[in-house]
């Protein structure tokens, strides 16, 4: 992927490092150049100077082109201004914010904006929100054998209930995040629009399970 990150603080520079490392093409934004002292020696990314929701300096992160965004500054407003200019003016899919505000996660999640809040594990789930699922789990039990993930599910799924889909991929779903809130889910319980799924699976079932939540339901009734 190619991501842009805007913000060049201790998240920001951690993010940019974790994309990297994953065979990434990252470039990062500050207004601050003394800011970037904070990447390590050995990033080969583009660093950009100036303000994250200016589209001459998109532009010349290479926002045209980006697969993702990441709005990671110390404001919120800065963040979610950027973070809207990457998905509503330049078509950006991925775009996720850090939010210091939690009351105004709702608000951003209606937008189409991913939110990620100020705690230890901030960089990961940046790193997982941005795409890079496939080896970043929510957590994993001690011996490895289970982990709870979040699955990307295909349109065709909205509308199912939780028993259904559980049968169909061999996944566990842990609970919903909907509209910025956590939902506890019955079997009962249907897929929603936008509704993030976070669900227990078996290590060596994650693939599979990854690739059917993904792919059209396919009809079984």
């Amino acid at each position: 992927m190619q991501v842009v990150i805007m913000g060049c603080g201790r998240v920001g520079s951690s993010l940019a490092m974790a994309m990297q490392k994953r065979g990434h093409s990252v470039a990062i934004i500050d207004r601050d150049e003394v800011a970037f002292a904070r990447l390590s020696p050995d990033f080969t990314g583009t660093k950009v100077r100036g303000v994250g929701f200016d589209r001459e300096v998109l532009i010349r992160a290479g926002i045209e082109s980006a697969d993702a965004f990441a709005a990671v500054s110390s404001g919120d407003n800065s963040n979610i201004i950027s973070a809207r200019v990457a998905r509503e003016t330049f078509g950006v899919d991925r775009v996720v914010a850090r939010i210091y505000d939690a009351r105004r996660a709702e608000v951003y999640e209606r937008l189409g904006i991913s939110t990620v809040a100020t705690v230890p594990w901030t960089t990961e789930r940046f790193v997982s929100e941005l795409g890079e699922t496939s080896t970043t789990a929510e957590w994993r039990d001690p011996s490895g054998a289970l982990v709870i993930i979040r699955l990307d599910i295909d349109e065709t799924w909205i509308g199912t209930s939780i028993g259904k889909f559980q049968e169909l991929t061999g996944a566990r779903v842990a609970f919903l995040e909907r509209v910025g809130r956590t939902i506890l889910p019955d079997v009962k319980t249907v897929l929603q629009q936008d509704d993030l799924v976070f669900a227990a699976v078996l290590t060596d079932n994650i693939a599979n399970a990854r690739a059917l939540a993904a792919a059209p339901r396919v009809s079984t009734e």
